[in-house]
């Protein structure tokens, strides 16, 4: 079957449910409580979602994942989805050390990371923070500095991704009433988070693959032009038709782009 939803209309109306039977743990965590859900066998992926979303958003790549013989690990950052938080702000490095700590609990030494958005910049932080840790960064739809955002625009479609974004947290948070909070929460973190110099993104010692959708709302191509530039040994793939939505939108497109990172680095 393939499957388009290119203004998100239904997202928006159904939202993106993971499969049953998969096995679910919760590990604590530096004032938190950090949900995670596994499928499937073979060497593990930990799929890292977006602000504001949950790992149900990554429920049309699980199949694919789980099809071609791997595990696919989904990680609820923290205060997101069933994960809860504490009152520290918000940081990458923070959330790089919540994922450390699952895969420390799931005895999982070495993996992967597949990165959207926030996601991708947590994966970014990992690769810096423990690089012995980390296969490759699939690093889609973020910036490294603030030079790469473009100014926002409120469309339908961003539209549609916050009112599932704010029913989704309603109906899985521990705090449902709590999503304007928490939105200005992490609005802070991405207004001010990550700001890496080129020095720093050089440093970066394991395999990038910077994905850039054509019709990114967020990210400026150029901008994703310089990260795989300037990572060592880092690799651009553009995806057309698509954009910072491509894994609800278009999956079988998206999907292939995973399959081919990992067959370059896991």
């Amino acid at each position: 079957m393939i499957w388009h939803d290119d203004g998100l209309e239904i997202f928006a109306a159904e939202g993106a449910v993971l499969p049953s039977g998969g096995e679910q743990g919760v590990v604590e965590h530096e004032g938190a409580r950090i949900w995670h859900v596994s499928y499937g066998a073979g060497v593990p992926v930990i799929l890292l979602h977006g602000g504001l979303g949950h790992s149900g958003n990554f429920a049309h790549q699980v199949p694919a994942l789980v099809e071609a013989g791997y595990r696919a690990v989904l990680i609820d950052s923290r205060g997101h989805g069933h994960s809860t938080r504490d009152g520290r702000p918000y940081s990458y490095d923070l959330m790089a050390r919540d994922v450390l700590a699952v895969m420390d609990a799931l005895k999982i030494e070495r993996a992967p990371i597949g990165g959207w958005s926030d996601g991708a910049c947590t994966g970014l932080a990992m690769a810096r923070m423990a690089p012995k840790r980390i296969s490759g960064v699939l690093f889609f739809a973020c910036n490294v500095d603030d030079s790469g955002t473009k100014p926002f625009e409120f469309t339908p479609m961003i539209g549609n991704c916050i009112g599932r974004h704010q029913a989704d947290y309603a109906a899985l948070s521990a705090t449902p009433d709590d999503f304007q909070a928490f939105s200005d929460a992490v609005g802070l973190m991405q207004g001010t988070q990550p700001n890496y110099s080129a020095a720093e993104l050089a440093a970066i010692a394991v395999p990038v693959t910077v994905v850039q959708s054509a019709h990114d709302e967020f990210i400026k191509p150029e901008h994703a032009a310089y990260i795989a530039k300037t990572i060592s040994g880092a690799e651009l793939v553009e995806l057309t038709e698509v954009s910072h939505f491509a894994p609800l939108q278009r999956p079988e497109v998206f999907n292939a782009v995973v399959l081919g990172f990992l067959a370059r680095v896991a």
